[in-house]
Parts: C-alpha cells; sequence; structure tokens
C-alpha cells in the first residue's frame, strides 16, 4: 500500500439507504494481473444499485461480515495498469462495468470490462455510457423473442426515465408501435412536446387504460415493458391481448400483486423477466458489439444521458432523496474530484 486513504460509500446490512449508508475511509485497492486501478471521477445512482442495498423484495435482508461499497458503473481515470494488460495505459479516461465497488474513489477492474471513452464524449455521459444502453439492447431483444416475428404494439411503463427514453428513440428508429406511459399530466405533457411522434398516457387519468387500448387499436398490447412492478402488475396484464408478453425489469412501484390473479393460463399469458446483471452471459464477441453500440449512442446523441444532478461523495443522503424525488428527469451522479 502507499499510504493513502480513499473515500468510499459502504453498508454493512441491507435496509433503508438512508439509514444504512455511511461514509468511510479504506486503503485503494491494488489491481492484480489482468486488472487495472481507476481513479473514479463519476459513477451514477441507479434504481438498482438502492434495491441491492435495501434488499430485493422477497429476498432475506442480511448483514455482512465486512462493509460492501454498492455501484457498478460509473467512469474515471486509469491509474495503474497491472500485469498483461495491453489495451489501456495510465491516464486514460475510461468507463466500467459491471465492477463491484463503483461508490468508492477507487476501483481495480478486469481489463475486459473497462472501456475507452471516445474523444468529446463529456464525463457526464461517459458515466452512464454502459449500464442503460446494455439495458435497452436487453429489453430490445426480449421484446423481439415476445414478437414471434410478428410485430404487434408495445406498451412501457416510466417512459420518461432515462432507460424510457432511450427505448422510445429506439422505437421511432425502428418503425416499433410504441405507448409510453408515465405517471402525472404534467409528465406526459412534457414527453409528449420531446417525442410527439408517439402517444403518451399519464396513469393519473381516470380513464387512462381506455386510452391504452385506443392507441393500441383495441385489440390490446402484444408487450408490455415494465419497471414499476408491484400493485400496477394486474393492471398491465389486462392492457394485454391474450397470448400477450409482460417483460418486468425494475420495481419502482409499491405493493404487490397475486400472480394467480393474473389469469395467465386462461389468457395464454407470458411473464418473463430480464435484467442487466444477465449481460455478462452473452459472448466476449456479443459484448463487444454491444459496447460498441453504447459507445456509438454516447458520441452521437448525448441528449439521451441526461444528468438530473450531480453531488459530491460526500453528500450521498442528498443524492438518495433526489433519486426518489417525484417528476426526477435524468439520472444523479456521484461525483469525486479529479485529484
Amino acid at each position: 500500500m502507499d499510504g493513502r486513504v480513499m473515500r468510499a460509500i459502504v453498508y454493512d446490512q441491507h435496509g433503508q439507504a438512508g439509514q444504512v449508508l455511511r461514509l468511510s475511509e479504506q486503503p485503494p485497492p491494488a489491481p492484480s494481473a489482468g486488472q487495472v486501478r481507476v481513479r473514479v471521477l463519476s459513477r451514477p445512482v441507479h434504481p438498482g444499485d438502492l434495491a441491492g442495498v435495501e434488499g430485493f423484495p422477497g429476498a432475506p435482508r442480511q448483514r455482512f461480515a465486512a462493509p460492501r461499497t454498492p455501484g457498478l458503473e460509473g467512469m474515471g481515470v486509469v491509474e495503474t495498469v497491472g500485469e498483461d494488460v495491453r489495451d489501456l495505459r495510465s491516464g486514460q479516461r475510461v468507463a466500467f462495468f459491471p465492477v463491484p465497488g463503483a461508490w468508492g474513489e477507487f476501483v481495480t477492474a478486469p481489463a475486459e470490462l473497462v472501456v475507452p471513452v471516445p474523444e468529446g464524449v463529456s464525463d457526464e455521459t461517459a458515466a452512464l455510457m454502459l449500464v442503460n444502453p446494455l439495458t435497452l439492447l436487453t429489453l430490445l431483444r426480449a421484446v423481439e423473442d415476445a414478437q414471434h416475428g410478428q410485430a404487434g404494439p408495445v406498451v412501457q411503463t416510466a417512459a420518461g426515465s432515462s432507460v424510457g427514453k432511450l427505448v422510445i428513440a429506439a422505437a421511432l428508429k425502428h418503425g416499433i408501435p410504441l405507448v409510453n406511459l408515465v405517471r402525472s399530466a404534467t409528465g406526459a405533457q412534457t414527453l409528449r412536446q420531446r417525442f410527439p411522434d408517439l402517444p403518451t398516457v399519464s396513469t393519473a387519468d381516470a380513464n387512462w387504460r381506455a386510452q391504452v387500448r385506443d392507441a393500441t387499436g383495441g385489440r390490446g398490447a402484444q408487450v408490455v415493458l415494465d419497471a414499476v412492478g408491484g400493485s400496477l402488475t394486474g393492471e398491465l396484464a389486462g392492457l394485454l391481448g391474450d397470448g400477450g408478453t409482460l417483460i418486468t425489469y425494475g420495481q419502482l412501484g409499491s405493493g404487490s400483486t397475486p400472480l394467480e390473479s393474473l389469469a395467465l393460463a386462461p389468457r395464454g399469458l407470458t411473464v418473463r423477466g430480464v435484467s442487466i446483471t444477465r449481460w455478462l452471459t452473452r459472448t466476449p464477441a456479443e459484448r463487444t458489439e454491444d459496447v460498441a453500440f453504447a459507445a456509438r449512442l454516447a458520441a452521437t446523441t448525448p441528449d439521451l444521458f441526461e444528468v438530473a444532478a450531480d453531488y459530491d461523495l460526500a453528500d450521498f443522503a442528498k443524492a438518495v432523496d433526489h433519486v426518489r424525488r417525484p417528476g426526477k428527469s435524468g439520472t444523479v451522479l456521484l461525483t469525486s474530484p479529479a485529484s
């Protein structure tokens, strides 16, 4: 060790993020062969990060023998290169995913999970360059599987979220008949102004289900992409046409829906869960293609990588509160000084 310390946000047990997270100081990790040490400058606060801290629904809450640091994505500068690393160099700007401990000021990462940041891409955009585009690709593949070659209407919840806006851009590019759902009339109006060519419905409207049925031509959706879950699940299943698929990829909502209430068998419905955590099961060549897509998206359409606010690592409690703020637009970042 070189005698330095780094700041890191840690937790010792599952629980409400505002109660169990704390700021700690610890020695920076040293890279092993095939790894690099990255000084992390910026990292997003994803809902999935908070779910990991608080414990996923249905899983037992745990205490840990050693403190854990949240976060899997971020950007920074390569500081130290381990043996056998050929394609990365000290001082290079990079993004990384999935590398545990991103909410610390240094991480050690396998070189194959570290991506050079394209010239001209800002640090803020680079911090968001991987997870959301890779989630988009995961969702598009799930939709394609569910359609069985017969494209039909797709409904998505949380359409104003960072991932939701990427789905909208992809739908416009590829001609996917997409219907957007948001929680408020204000959010709906904002989204309609930005993307006037696709219908947007607020679930705050008393007749929102009828609006969705009209937007899908009265036959119901072929696929629903859902980041909300909870008590909304039953309503979303009701929007599907017979034989449709509900794809769930988040748990932003509250409450629960009994599976037997969805009439899966008589209506021939499918419920499928997808997660970005499964991305590493793709082949190295497939992952290389996915990362290249994410880097191109960051370089060509940085407006799709919207930042809501950034907070110093020490202000993590304010950052967590901001993530949960109603009407938030964009992703909250936690930052560290460049030196």
